[in-house]
């Protein structure tokens, strides 16, 4: 049995600085990057997803970003396969594969080394509870999927139609909840998880000051394009924040002011579920604080230590 590959992740909130701090271990240990943004994989949705810009890009490689149309959606068990492909050709370069994303679900999955069911999409049934949810609206569906799969449930927005009707899918296909299909075998990865966060209010400002920058930066410019190429601001994988808040702007359906308003409140909420993916107690994440400044020689130094241990089975803290 071959030895465990060593991975690092780098997860946290939004806004946090994930991005600029994975790109500095990049640069100091030979690294390269592995999305683990569930709506960074879309094409044509720069701004809202804080994609890497093609300056970070430069500084650092980056996989599993733009890999498809915004009407083709990834699912987790589509993800899983491209993303250990990913970190297995930079380890065979001799290079460090370092993880970096806020979607909880993903990062877990992979970590873990979750078994997710290859469950095709099941378009009768997507159609019979899309019907519902223009009926009934999200709350419906998301009251059977309590009922069914109470754990998946709580890690899922109840206004998120589309994982909704997703994990309901998963869930009558198979027969079984989705907590019995992650049982896994042993990781392949033998890992170091930094998780950076901040203080709640700061963090809040800078998610505010974020957004504001986005739309200084053509987010609704940006939002018109997907919208005159045909996608639907707020569905699918475009339900995202902002993208479904300036759909109804540019649906008539609300004034501009409150669509941005309503988009960084959305992101506060955001927040507060990253945290139950990444819980501060967690005892397998090193947690470095980045309310003042990035702690890039702190990262840097766990880094080091965890690729400098004499044995696989060795952990940092030791």
């Amino acid at each position: 049995m071959s030895a465990p590959r060593n991975l690092i992740a780098v997860v946290g909130p939004t806004a946090v600085g994930k991005t600029a701090l994975s790109i500095a271990i990049a640069q100091r240990f030979n690294g390269e990057i592995v999305n683990a943004d569930s709506r960074q994989v879309y094409t044509g949705m720069d701004i809202g997803t804080a994609k890497p810009t093609a300056a970070e890009r430069l500084s650092a490689r980056h996989h599993l970003i733009d890999i498809r149309p915004p009407s083709s959606p990834i699912s987790l068990g589509e993800y899983l396969p491209m993303a250990a492909e990913s970190i297995a050709g930079i380890t065979a370069q001799g290079k460090l594969p370092i993880l970096c994303g806020g979607s909880g679900q993903y990062v877990w999955a992979l970590l873990e080394g979750w078994q997710v069911p290859k469950v095709p999409p099941d378009l009768d049934l997507r159609a019979q509870l899309e019907r519902r949810l223009a009926l009934e609206g999200p709350a419906a569906l998301w009251a059977e999927l309590q009922c069914r799969d109470p754990d998946r449930a709580a890690t899922v927005d109840s206004r998120n139609a589309r994982r909704i009707i997703r994990a309901l899918e998963i869930v009558r296909a198979t027969g079984h909840r989705a907590d019995v299909a992650r049982r896994s075998s042993e990781s392949p990865y033998r890992s170091l998880i930094v998780g950076l966060t901040a203080d709640r209010a700061a963090l809040y400002e800078r998610v505010d000051t974020r957004f504001d920058a986005m739309m200084a930066r053509g987010l609704l410019d940006e939002a018109r394009r997907l919208d005159a190429a045909g996608y639907v601001l707020g569905s699918g994988a475009l339900s995202g924040v902002g993208y479904t808040e300036l759909g109804l702007y540019l649906g008539g359906e609300m004034a501009l002011d409150e669509a941005v308003s309503r988009s960084k409140t959305r992101t506060h909420r955001l927040v507060r579920r990253q945290y139950t993916w990444f819980k501060p107690h967690d005892p397998r994440i090193y947690w470095l604080d980045a309310t003042h400044r990035l702690p890039i020689a702190e990262a840097a130094a766990l880094v080091h230590r965890f690729l400098e241990a004499a044995h696989p089975c060795d952990t940092i803290g030791a």
